[in-house]
């Protein structure tokens, strides 16, 4: 009733930021209502700037797949189920109460190791807990693959399929920039310097999994929502498991429980140094990041395992994420969310070899208090050709096929000194 008293110009102005924003408005509901139904659609099988410090005081911190996604086939001891139970969580089917899930990314061609890392997992840990699995491949399952794998376990199994824009080199990365770096990188002999599909795994990893429902606004294509990927979108925590590794002591407690009963975002056994060829710019970029969005950072971080001088230059320290028991909403965070963006808007994982072990282990030292970060000394593992193994009563009692306190956790290029400090 009060448009007859605007001026006419005024009033198609307001009229016009009116219909934008409506349009806007629908199509990010429209996106969050698809995620939320299309589990009730068709079944389809998815085998599915600154150079100085971070400045991190008190003060400054205060100031997929566009939608379609094919839904996942779930394997309850070798029996198919309908795709849309997928949407539920699986519970465990043993002495497991977290709402948790084992998850391993990996090919059809690597079976036979595949099926060695569950064999070593499931008699060490989940036999008797009874966890689900999520199975990721850039590639559809086959038949055998997931007929092996649903024998390998009691408990339920997910398969699914990694979508395209999530895999694959983006369009807008400049190949004939990431081919020169391969090539400098190849020359220096470091290892999967030629390797592209080295470089989409890490930047998969990287963006945990994400799934993403694009907002494009005057055709621009950076307005990028990332959301949970729909085989883990039920879960809270999940144990990252890689083909050809091995749990060398049982697991006679429950990491899961441990981490929710303890408040716990992250879980590692292995932290050494980085490769600096491979990341030469990650750092600088992290603290432009640090710089605009101060906000992020924690008050109690644990900035001082990942540099020895404030900040000013990176000491190469990272979790070794081949093993990770973690809080997916942590990577589900605003704060993550925006890191992984910018990190992504830079094509630090084409032009250089930014790994996800760096990538997550600063996010999590930085965005997250020190004292939810957690070495599980406890639980042995090993991937050749590093390995923890428990010590002295940390041993005791586990059935270990390795001698007490044999592995890389104090030899010169681990970080478990720098890490143990935060606390002392």
């Amino acid at each position: 009733m009060y448009l007859p008293l605007i001026p006419a110009r005024k009033r198609a102005g307001f009229i016009g930021a009116a219909v934008v924003i409506t349009l806007y408005l629908t199509y990010v509901l429209s996106c969050f209502y698809y995620q939320n139904t299309s589990s009730s659609h068709e079944s389809v099988s998815v085998v599915s700037e600154s150079s100085g410090h971070l400045d991190l005081t008190p003060t400054e911190a205060s100031v997929g797949h566009i939608f379609n996604d094919v839904e996942p086939e779930t394997t309850h001891t070798g029996h198919l189920t309908p795709a849309v139970e997928s949407a539920h969580v699986n519970r465990p089917i043993g002495e497991g109460s977290a709402n948790a899930t084992m998850v391993m990314l990996c090919r059809n061609d690597e079976i036979e190791n595949v099926l060695s890392s569950m064999n070593s997992v499931e008699t060490r840990f989940n036999k008797r807990y009874g966890y689900p699995w999520v199975f990721l491949n850039e590639v559809e399952f086959t038949e055998e693959f997931k007929s092996r794998v649903s024998q390998a376990t009691s408990a339920p199994v997910s398969f699914g399929l990694v979508p395209a824009e999530h895999w694959f080199q983006p369009h807008w990365i400049d190949e004939v920039q990431a081919k020169k770096s391969r090539q400098k990188m190849a020359a220096a002999n470091i290892i999967y310097a030629s390797s592209v599909p080295y470089r989409n795994m890490c930047r998969f990893n990287s963006g945990v999994w994400s799934r993403r429902c694009r907002i494009i606004l005057e055709a621009d294509e950076q307005h990028q929502f990332f959301f949970k990927h729909p085989l883990l979108q039920p879960y809270r925590y999940y144990w990252r498991v890689e083909p050809n590794v091995k749990i060398l002591c049982d697991v006679k407690f429950d990491p899961f429980d441990y981490l929710r009963d303890n408040n716990k975002i992250y879980g590692f056994t292995i932290s050494f140094l980085e490769w600096e060829k491979t990341i030469p710019t990650l750092w600088s970029t992290v603290k432009e990041f640090t710089k605009r969005y101060p906000q992020y950072i924690h008050d109690n971080n644990a900035l001082s395992y990942l540099s020895d001088n404030g900040g000013k230059t990176y000491n190469l320290c990272h979790f070794w994420s081949n093993f990770e028991i973690a809080d997916l909403d942590f990577w589900r965070s605003e704060a993550y969310s925006k890191f992984f963006e910018y990190l992504e808007s830079k094509g630090g994982f084409y032009y250089e070899r930014w790994g996800d072990a760096p990538v997550h282990s600063i996010a999590a030292a930085l965005f997250a208090p020190k004292d939810q970060l957690h070495f599980f000394r406890n639980i042995g593992y090993r991937h050749d050709p590093f390995q923890h193994c428990p010590s002295g009563d940390d041993w005791v009692g586990l059935n270990c096929e390795c001698n007490a306190g044999d592995g890389i956790d104090y030899q010169p290029q681990s970080c478990i000194r720098r890490f143990e400090k935060l606390f002392q």
